[in-house]
């Protein structure tokens, strides 16, 4: 079985932490209603969807999936960059007790789970200005145990590495590759975004689908003539957020 942890949009989310674009007002219902139309896809994908009720003092909790990095053995609690993000952490910690071994981040380490892309048994994490080298060593001590190999990736221009590249098969990278370095991923098929589409490198790859924001429609017809299936969802207000298709929830298999 395949859960996803969501949380409802927060009322004050146009106190969201922006960094890499323009602050615009996001409508708040809209970008309810839009999240509620993406979790409906998560469940039509195979999902039980787990949704945590609202946090109106945390503007930026929609994005949940910065509070955790889920493994197959064991939860990964974060400590997000930004401080306003930090209380977050603690009702994700709690909804994942039932189903993982609970570690954490500590101080002075500070991460993102968006910066965090785990390719079987490599973990790749962006140093942004949200994750920094001592998260590196923290979780490399963390999952050493469990057979992972831990590596710090230089980011260009970007908010999270999960901006710069997504897994979209059980062989291929989404990327975009003024944002990263792909020569990282030696053993990797590469789809390249479109170049118009800069922000198209997020993608959240579920029973054999991308779930794919319906602002890049070039770079999905690049994905789809490589034989994949994709499902659009509509995130524009979330993305006036920085937020992205993988950061609204937390997938891991029960």
């Amino acid at each position: 079985m395949i859960k996803a942890i969501t949380r409802q949009v927060s009322r004050g989310i146009n106190q969201c932490e922006v960094t890499h674009i323009k602050r615009q007002v996001i409508d708040v219902q809209i970008a309810r209603r839009q999240h509620e139309e993406y979790e409906q896809v998560l469940k039509e994908l195979g999902c039980a969807v787990i949704r945590l009720p609202e946090e109106a003092d945390l503007p930026d909790s929609v994005f949940v999936e910065d509070t955790a990095v889920v493994l197959p053995e064991v939860a990964v609690i974060t400590r997000p960059g930004a401080d306003s993000r930090k209380p977050e952490c603690d009702t994700v910690a709690t909804a994942l007790k039932p189903y993982r071994d609970i570690v954490r981040i500590e101080a002075p380490a500070v991460v993102d789970g968006g910066d965090v892309l785990v390719l079987d048994e490599q973990v790749y994490i962006g140093l942004s200005t949200r994750s920094n080298p001592e998260a590196v060593s923290q979780m490399r001590s963390l999952l050493t145990p469990y057979g992972y190999q831990v590596h710090g990736v230089a980011l260009n221009d970007c908010l999270h590495l999960k901006s710069a590249v997504t897994r979209v098969s059980k062989d291929t990278l989404l990327v975009n590759k003024a944002w990263v370095d792909t020569s990282i991923f030696p053993n990797w098929k590469i789809v390249e975004i479109d170049p118009s589409e800069p922000y198209g490198a997020n993608g959240l790859w579920i029973n054999n689908c991308i779930l794919y924001p319906f602002a890049f429609p070039k770079t999905r017809k690049r994905l789809e003539d490589q034989g994949m299936c994709v499902v659009e969802v509509d995130v524009s207000e979330l993305a006036k957020a920085e937020g992205a298709v993988t950061c609204c929830s937390l997938v891991f298999e029960v």
